[in-house]
């Protein structure tokens, strides 16, 4: 896992299509921690092959899940505390939350919008 500061030039994504908002650890704290209902959190890195790889995916599953479950990022590189707090070994690594606890774990390249919907819908019952 790369623990740098800051990386630079980012993705080069739009911002228009991107359904995943990145969160610092003050938004984090309010929007992941004391919400109420399911979250899925992907952390991650942009230096990060297979997080690259993973994005086309996650943002699918994103835009399908919509106001059903938000799915959130957080750059491990920036993020170096969150990801420690979370004992994050590599990424991409998703976690679900519920009422502020997690309650579900993914490690790993998934390969297709399936697998990946499945991973985050599976702890709160939903698919």
């Amino acid at each position: 896992m790369n623990h740098r500061q800051s990386e630079p030039g980012q993705d080069g994504r739009s911002a228009s299509r991107d359904n995943i908002p990145s969160l610092d650890a003050a938004a984090f704290e309010s929007l992941v921690l004391q919400a109420d209902g399911p979250i899925a959190v992907e952390f991650m890195s942009y230096s990060c092959a297979y997080c690259g790889a993973m994005e086309p995916v996650l943002q699918q599953v994103a835009q399908t899940l919509r106001s059903r479950e938000p799915i959130f990022r957080v750059n491990v590189a920036v993020e170096v505390d969150l990801a420690s707090a979370y004992a994050i070994q590599g990424t991409p690594t998703l976690i679900m939350f519920s009422e502020g606890q997690e309650v579900g774990r993914s490690e790993g390249l998934a390969p297709d919008v399936a697998t990946v919907l499945e991973a985050v819908t599976a702890p709160f019952g939903k698919s």
